[in-house]
């Protein structure tokens, strides 16, 4: 059956995977007749709860990347977390909630007492299995898929959730689009403006609609990134974009404070969710977070708790504008 790139949710897809192609194609012929020199891994840190995996599948997989095609499936579920009623009553939209980070602070949300909208672009099956475990946690998941670079999408999102809900209390803006590149002029505009408009465009067109629904005391999480306060060689786009989610987070923070609402961001280090399979070659995915001081890549269910403090009025209420890391690494600020 031919694919529709005409369709709304299709045709982004469609876009993701041609970048994808050429990038892929690029890294075949640099690589053709390379020697594997991989160094002996060191020893993951474990400091957890629960032992956390440190050895990852060599593997890719297409773009938009979902969580179901994953041969490893990351731990988001976070048995050892006991809610406490920290969110009780409140509404939560995520966009990206359907797989990775997002799904996990879509059951942390739910497991401390709040429902929960999940926007994503056309992961359905993932996204059904994110609404099943939030449900299991006793609270009602509304499913909204779209393309959060559409202004037009992002204020349906808003209203649709606010409509089913009745009210708005947290945004999460998690979605977002990477590809790899070895040099600043393998950067099509047609890729940069992709990276973005979903990265940043889109963070700022959801604040933007959910605005107007925002009360005293609510808050918007934007996930920002390791990149975005380091950079990043090989993820020039991506990086840039990150940047300003931590500026704009900043921004924000200071332009609505005086309503009472406050708007922080986190900043993962790495993290195994289908995002990097989705942009790296199979070779690098299985080395994927071993450069870090952990010497692993961190769990979704290892950065939710972080979304959970900042969401939280009880916790964090004297908080606002910071952008928190949590990157497996001493020092990164």
């Amino acid at each position: 059956m031919a694919t529709r790139t005409d369709d709304p949710i299709t045709s982004p897809v469609a876009k993701q995977r041609e970048i994808q192609a050429q990038q892929d194609a690029k890294d075949q012929k640099k690589n053709a007749g390379k020697a594997d020199a991989t160094a002996p891994p060191k020893e993951a840190v474990q400091a957890g709860a629960r032992f956390h995996p440190d050895k990852l599948p060599a593997q890719h997989i297409d773009k938009p990347g979902r969580e179901s095609e994953l041969d490893l499936k990351p731990h988001f579920e976070a048995p050892d977390y006991r809610g406490s009623g920290k969110l009780e009553g409140m509404t939560a939209l995520i966009t990206g909630g359907d797989s990775g980070i997002g799904r996990s602070v879509a059951v942390l949300f739910a497991r401390e007492g709040a429902d929960v909208a999940i926007v994503y672009l056309n992961e359905h099956e993932d996204a059904e299995v994110t609404r099943e475990h939030v449900e299991k946690e006793g609270q009602e998941c509304l499913l909204i898929p779209g393309d959060v670079k559409d202004p037009a999408f992002c204020r349906r999102a808003v209203d649709r959730t606010v409509d089913r809900f009745g009210r708005l209390d947290v945004l999460v803006n998690n979605a977002a689009f990477q590809e790899h590149a070895d040099s600043i002029e393998d950067i099509t505009d047609e890729r940069l403006e992709e990276t973005l408009r979903t990265n940043v465009f889109g963070y700022f067109q959801m604040a933007r609609a959910a605005m107007p629904h925002l009360k005293k005391g609510a808050s918007i999480i934007n996930t920002g990134s390791v990149t975005g306060l380091e950079g990043s060689a090989h993820l020039l786009d991506y990086a840039t974009s990150k940047g300003a989610i931590h500026a704009f987070t900043k921004a924000l923070a200071q332009n609505v404070l005086s309503k009472g609402i406050r708007v922080n961001a986190v900043a993962p280090g790495p993290v195994w969710t289908p995002l990097n399979p989705a942009d790296s070659p199979a070779e690098k995915v299985a080395q994927f977070g071993s450069q870090v001081d952990m010497h692993r890549p961190a769990q979704p269910e290892e950065m939710a708790p972080a979304y959970v403090f900042l969401a939280s009025p009880v916790c964090s209420s004297y908080i606002s504008g910071i952008v928190l890391p949590a990157t497996g690494s001493i020092g990164a600020a």
